[in-house]
């Protein structure tokens, strides 16, 4: 059973949603997955483009997926790319090595989910969601370059 709550994956949804308006960017989609895959929350913002969702779970899944914040996805796609495309066939194309998909941990370090945004920037996405984790106590690992 994940030890991320509903109350806590809407939290960070609303908390990233505020944070992207406060720094007027785009409209995104959120979407956060428990450990297991399942999405336990997301919101589209209106204004967003028709498949902004899917983007945001792939960042979020594909980070769920190989361990890896999407930020470091994005580096071994660089470096490996065909070890990432087989990924992303093996995975139904549920991977989108760009920032922007966080690994979601407790403060002991335990896997609780993971989180994904689309909508801006790619750094901007991860921003907002690094944002909506750390406002609710929890840590996000969004990988390195």
């Amino acid at each position: 059973m994940s030890g991320l709550t509903l109350p806590v994956a809407q939290a960070i949804v609303a908390e990233a949603v505020s944070l992207a308006r406060k720094l007027d960017l785009k409209p995104l989609a959120i979407v956060v997955l428990d450990d297991r895959g399942a999405v336990k929350a997301a919101a589209t913002e209106d204004g967003t483009s028709l498949r902004r969702y899917d983007v945001a779970h792939g960042k979020a899944h594909g980070a769920l997926a190989l361990g890896l914040g999407s930020r470091s996805i994005g580096k071994r796609a660089r470096e490996q790319p065909s070890f990432v495309a087989a990924v992303s066939h093996v995975v139904g194309g549920a991977l989108v090595p760009v920032p922007g998909g966080v690994l979601l941990k407790n403060r002991e370090g335990r896997l609780l989910g993971s989180v994904g945004a689309s909508g801006d920037t790619s750094d901007n996405d991860e921003r907002v969601v690094l944002g909506g984790i750390e406002a609710v106590g929890l840590v996000g690992d969004p990988g390195a370059d």
